[in-house]
């Protein structure tokens, strides 16, 4: 296997607010808590320890063992689990939503993020335990997020009318999707592992938190993955005393309305990621969740004739805490408070958004976590790396988009060089005599020459566009052959973490796939990796 790493900001492919981030900008301090770097998790641990008590730990781990109850877990597992008890144990927690069989090829990424995290930070800190955490999103409702997955070009999609939490869906027609799936499969070895990982976890399981779990389990049940579903009623009390201050006193929207300001005041305009709403919680029940707002003195349900007084809500609140839902502006919240965890692994927008939420956080004096952008990856074979290499194309080049990457391309591989730049020197020094001359004689003659520049640098470009174009038919066969690879890496033109499913890469690797990220993912490093295996 080879290791080729490119900066974040290199790719393309990742906003500013990332990149300065990466880079330690000072504009950013402000938003973030510690730097994900090996010597701030001593300090991040010892924070956690004074806000974190023993009652939670035991409800935690309580809860754990129940959801656990019905699956045949790996010993380390049930080990971590135990460790959960212990207050020299700590968590690293990575989240998603319910992808069908994992979505794109990023859950995995995830996932060896928080796992390899969790070894790094315990050959550096040995006497903590750190335990690798999936937070499965079950009371998200945007089912059309989630119902499909990619394989080999063809999409592969789960049709059903829903409502409600994604967690509660009954898996009743995946033995359809299943069996088109497996027609496309082949009859390897490997292909039928597949299937059956896909059997076991949809067909033979009721709902898709259940379907879900199991099938993080089975992929990475050496590893000691603990996966969690929050949508519990012992897990919703120990929220109770923040759903109940967002209710009364619009706490989230002050917080991060006040940072949203500051974060748009900076000189380099970043995007806000979401906008909190007056209330950040849904009201849950089976087959529904909808908004809680407040409107002349009750508090309402939208879509449904629900509504509660202050008294009535507050009484809600205590006598069926499950009923609250944390939105994208409360979750992160909910999860520090229930779980003893150091350290947010997240793609670029979920860290975009957790950079609104810090101001919140020292409001109700919760640790606001590490932050740590999830690896990267960039899978190619060998055969590929080859054709990359005959081709002369470097893995900067790769990351170009489609038009820019054929444009670079054909300048190189031409036997005429297509760049005016030169021509467009010449004549721009040519027009500066012109210019001596204006002033010389009439200060109005200066606006013609500004226009005849401007026509003839403009006529320059179109010839450069035209010899470019002409150059593309020449070298049409070469131009084939370097997009052709390009699209294979970049299907759809855009990153293959993003489109493509886990099984494509299972179905040439087996079971060696997930311990070869294991082994090549480094998350502290903050690069993007080639990885050719």
């Amino acid at each position: 296997m080879k290791q080729d790493y490119i900066a974040f900001k290199k790719t393309g492919y990742f906003s500013s607010l990332i990149c300065d981030y990466l880079d330690e900008k000072p504009d950013l301090n402000s938003f973030y808590n510690k730097f994900p770097r090996l010597d701030n998790f001593k300090n991040q641990m010892e924070q956690k320890s004074k806000s974190f008590s023993n009652k939670k730990r035991n409800t935690l781990v309580t809860v754990l063992k129940k959801q656990y109850q019905n699956l045949d877990s790996a010993p380390i597992t049930t080990q971590n689990i135990e460790n959960l008890k212990s207050e020299n144990t700590f968590t690293i927690t990575t989240g998603h939503q319910l992808n069908l069989f994992t979505g794109p090829l990023y859950f995995l990424y995830k996932i060896v993020s928080a796992i390899k995290l969790s070894k790094t930070l315990k050959a550096t800190y040995p006497k903590q335990n750190f335990v690798p955490i999936y937070w499965m999103a079950t009371e998200d409702h945007d089912f059309e997020e989630i119902n499909y997955f990619n394989f080999k070009g063809k999409k592969f999609q789960w049709n059903k009318s829903v409502s409600g939490a994604v967690g509660e869906l009954h898996t009743k027609g995946l033995n359809a999707v299943l069996e088109l799936f497996s027609k496309d499969l082949g009859m390897t070895t490997n292909a039928e592992h597949v299937t059956r990982l896909f059997k076991n976890a949809y067909i033979n399981h009721d709902n898709l938190a259940d379907a879900t779990r199991f099938l993080a389990h089975a992929l990475f049940k050496e590893y000691g993955l603990i996966i969690i579903d929050a949508k519990n009623a012992e897990l919703k009390h120990l929220f109770i005393p923040y759903v109940e201050t967002e209710l009364l006193n619009k706490t989230s929207f002050h917080a991060v309305s006040k940072t949203n300001e500051k974060l748009a005041d900076l000189s380099n305009g970043y995007n806000i990621q979401v906008n909190p709403r007056a209330i950040n919680l849904f009201y849950l029940k089976k087959n529904f969740r909808e908004r809680i707002v407040f409107e002349d003195n009750y508090y309402k349900v939208l879509n449904s004739d629900i509504t509660f007084s202050k008294a009535e809500i507050q009484k809600e609140i205590m006598d069926f805490p499950e009923r609250f839902s944390p939105n994208v502006i409360m979750r992160p919240l909910y999860q520090e408070v229930i779980l003893p965890n150091l350290c947010y692994i997240g793609g670029a927008g979920e860290l975009a958004y957790w950079f609104q939420l810090k101001n919140y956080f020292d409001t109700v004096e919760v640790p606001f976590p590490i932050l740590l952008l999830r690896s990267s990856v960039l899978i190619q074979t060998e055969k590929q790396e080859e054709k990359l290499q005959q081709l002369n194309i470097s893995k900067s080049d790769l990351f170009l988009k489609k038009d820019s990457f054929i444009n670079k391309k054909v300048r190189e591989i031409s036997n005429i060089d297509i760049n005016f730049s030169t021509q467009k020197k010449y004549l721009k020094n040519q027009f500066e005599d012109l210019y001596k001359l204006a002033e010389q004689t009439d200060k109005s003659f200066l606006g013609a020459v500004k226009a005849q520049e401007l026509k003839q640098l403009k006529g320059l470009d179109n010839l450069e566009k035209r010899l470019l174009k002409a150059q593309k038919r020449k070298l049409a066969d070469e131009v084939e052959r370097m997009t052709a690879i390009q699209n294979e890496l970049f299907p759809n033109g855009s990153l293959q973490e993003r489109n493509v499913n886990f099984s494509e890469f299972y179905i040439e690797h087996g079971n060696q796939l997930i311990p070869n990220l294991i082994e090549n993912l480094e998350p502290l490093k903050g690069e993007f990796l080639v990885l050719t295996i």
